[in-house]
């Protein structure tokens, strides 16, 4: 396989991203009580625990006539897990020992097909595998009943399969990188409109699979919003639906599969809508007295229909913190002391040259006449410039013994404070001292995403118990203040008990049974959502 490769301890390819910046260890001792040293490094690939693959000969040789086959170490290390602060903890210790037993790579829909068909007359395990950016246990190699398991990477399955101008319509296939994409779709003056953090590896078909949202999907639209179709292949055969702008027939099988994660079947192609290059870009920032006053200008106008493309407002703490560790050092603290408890907002337009100033000019006289207060286009540059930094940061802060990981949900706007402060006093109450960050960024009429992120010092014990109790605490007051379990990280394996609590029994009925027709032997990623 060509591709490049993640490291399988952390985020991107070694040397590839930003660091924090040489202040940053005095700002660690004053809020987490951690040195800002260097107390732990990850182990090398030859320190690795993996057990001997378990896949026999005669599969071994059948599998490898319909894909290329891999079972060296480094390819199962590589595709063990994904990168929730769990699996990064695990694969930093060496601990592989359930890596999957080989990795296949077909490069058709056909051969996925073919792959499935083998796996489920052997009872194989498979997990379909796109860029490995789960970040809540999607990725686990977790067997069940299976004495076998293999990673299905999709990254052969790539680039644009066919190009309809007219109507803004391209076919990719489901294991093409974002980046990829956009590149190709480039060429024809077209882009994806879909940026989440994990842009730089997230592939096509696993935003399909996990109903991603990207950074401006407020002004873009989610991704089960794009896609006007797909194939998905499954041990029974294929679901595939036609690309028409809408239709009446039936429930909608491409929004089963949207937000499937793999427990049916393989999403080998998306046929998605895709935008015009645009003309223009401007992104600036404002400043409000608190994080209320900032929600509730953007609630006015998401219902006014004036919301920006990008629409991100940090909490007070994050904001501090923001500043505080910018690049920049000095310039950046300074700002950080001029606007020290208030909250930025980040707003972002990109479209045409008018479209951009007419939408830019009413949505900021919106914000000032809320009681906003601009800032210019610096915080908005700065955040552009770092929109994917902060994976790549968390592999530094776990260097230097800090616990760092994220999670997200959305509520209504009339429930956005409780549900704030349920999961921020559950989080404070779980982790020794930590500092608790928030930030809206996805906006709707009806409500808001929140998205926090959790820093303390790491139990050098036992750091995975120290963070699942934290998570525990925070998903269960999420539920009982009437949040979604998930916004845009999934379900996987991490947010899965609580999932009845969203659908319903009859809910995760419907859901197995759906699983049991495509899947009858059980194989397709096991353990995972339901």
């Amino acid at each position: 396989m060509s591709r490049r490769e993640c490291v399988f301890w952390g985020w991107g390819e070694p040397g590839a991203g930003p660091s924090l910046p040489d202040h940053a260890a005095g700002f660690l001792r004053s809020e987490l009580g951690v040195s800002g040293a260097v107390v732990s490094t990850p182990v090398s690939l030859e320190e690795v625990r993996l057990r001997p693959s378990a896949l026999g000969d005669a599969l071994r040789e059948r599998l490898a006539g319909l894909a290329e086959l891999r079972d060296d170490p480094a390819s199962r290390v590589g595709r063990c897990r994904g990168k929730s602060y769990l699996d990064l903890l695990r694969q930093r210790a060496g601990d592989c020992e359930d890596a999957p037993d080989a990795v296949v790579a077909p490069a058709s829909a056909e051969a996925v097909q073919a792959v499935l068909v083998a796996c489920a007359e052997a009872g194989v395990a498979v997990v379909p595998f796109g860029g490995g950016t789960s970040v809540v246990g999607g990725l686990e190699p977790l067997r069940g009943r299976h004495d076998v398991l293999i990673s299905l990477d999709l990254g052969r399955l790539e680039g644009i399969e066919s190009f309809d101008d007219r109507a803004q319509l391209a076919w990719l296939g489901g294991g093409t990188r974002l980046p990829e994409a956009d590149h190709a779709l480039g060429q024809r003056g077209y882009m994806l409109g879909h940026t989440p953090q994990s842009y730089e590896w997230a592939t096509v078909g696993g935003c399909a699979a996990t109903r991603s949202a990207g950074q401006s999907s407020t002004g873009h639209g989610r991704i089960e919003e794009n896609v006007v179709a797909l194939r998905c292949a499954t041990p029974a055969g294929e679901l595939a639906n036609l690309p028409v702008p809408a239709t009446a027939a039936g429930p909608a099988l491409k929004q089963l599969v949207m937000g499937s994660e793999g427990i049916l079947g393989v999403i080998t192609s998306v046929g998605l809508r895709v935008f015009p290059l645009p003309a223009a870009r401007r992104y600036e920032g404002f400043a409000f007295r608190d994080f209320e006053a900032g929600w509730d200008a953007l609630r006015g106008l998401a219902q006014d229909e004036m919301a920006p493309d990008i629409a991100r407002l940090s909490d007070e703490v994050e904001t501090r913190m923001s500043f505080a560790l910018a690049g920049n050092g000095a310039k950046a603290r300074a700002m950080g002391a001029v606007l020290r408890g208030r909250c930025v907002l980040v707003c972002g337009w990109e479209g045409s040259e008018v479209s951009v100033a007419l939408r830019r000019k009413l949505a900021a006289k919106a914000l000032r006449g809320a009681g906003g207060w601009p800032l210019g286009q610096a915080p908005g540059e700065a955040w552009a410039a770092t929109r994917y930094a902060g994976p790549h940061l968390r592999d530094d802060l776990l260097d230097r013994g800090v616990m760092v990981e994220t999670l997200e949900t959305a509520t209504t706007w009339s429930n956005l404070a409780a549900l704030r402060s349920a999961v921020t006093r559950a989080l404070e109450a779980s982790l020794p001292a930590p500092l608790v960050l928030c930030h809206a960024s996805h906006v709707y009429p009806t409500g808001a995403s929140l998205y926090f992120t959790a820093f303390a010092a790491q139990d050098p014990d036992d750091p995975a118990s120290q963070w699942r109790r934290a998570k525990l605490a925070a998903t269960d007051a999420i539920v009982a203040t009437g949040g979604t379990i998930t916004h845009h990280h999934a379900v996987g394996a991490d947010h899965a008990p609580w999932l009845g609590a969203e659908t319903g029994e009859l809910g995760l009925d419907v859901l197995r049974a759906l699983k049991e027709r495509c899947d009858p032997a059980g194989i397709m990623n096991p353990g995972k959502l339901v």
